[in-house]
């Protein structure tokens, strides 16, 4: 194998995680949702604007509303991503907030630590990736399985990148 060969197989990723939140309502199950809650609302309102109590109706409307925005905003912030890259030469993390906007952090896998805090029922509580001079944060939006089983794996990946 030639130098170059050698450099670009080390340099070979060996583990690779896409970290996204769960959300367990989908768009069409949004689209129901919101249809059932304007339809309960056309209907109740005009119930209660029959009876003359027309305030109702209007304050009813608010509350589908208000369930309306606090789904898009759950929904915005479901847009974060978190990507951990392996090498034995690099251990790359990469995040994208909702916002879009993207950090970039780079470690050198024989210097990073794998850092969890646990709690005696929940379990898993914080992850991250430390170093000298920084400390990265990973999979804090995860729920407890999905952290269990992140934290096994890339503990086990960090572990191969030191050993080879």
């Amino acid at each position: 194998m030639s130098e170059t060969n050698a450099a670009y197989a080390a340099d070979e990723p060996f583990f690779h995680a896409l970290l996204e939140p769960h959300r367990s309502l989908g768009r069409t199950g949004f689209m129901v949702l919101m249809g059932a809650l304007t339809f309960g609302w056309l209907v109740t309102g005009a119930f209660f604007l029959a009876s003359g109590a027309w305030p109702v109706f209007g304050f009813f409307g608010l509350d589908v509303l208000a369930i309306y925005i606090a789904f898009r905003l759950n929904y915005r912030a479901a847009r974060v991503r978190e990507e951990v890259i392996v090498s034995r030469t690099r251990l790359d993390i990469h995040k994208v907030a909702p916002s879009g906007r993207t950090e970039n952090h780079h470690f050198n896998p024989f210097w990073a630590r794998f850092s969890v805090k646990r709690h005696s029922e929940i379990g898993i509580t914080d992850m991250a990736v430390q170093s000298r001079e920084k400390s990265v944060p990973i999979g804090s939006f995860l729920n407890p399985d999905d952290r269990e089983s992140f934290a096994k794996a890339f503990s086990l990946a960090l572990a191969t990148a030191k050993s080879r």
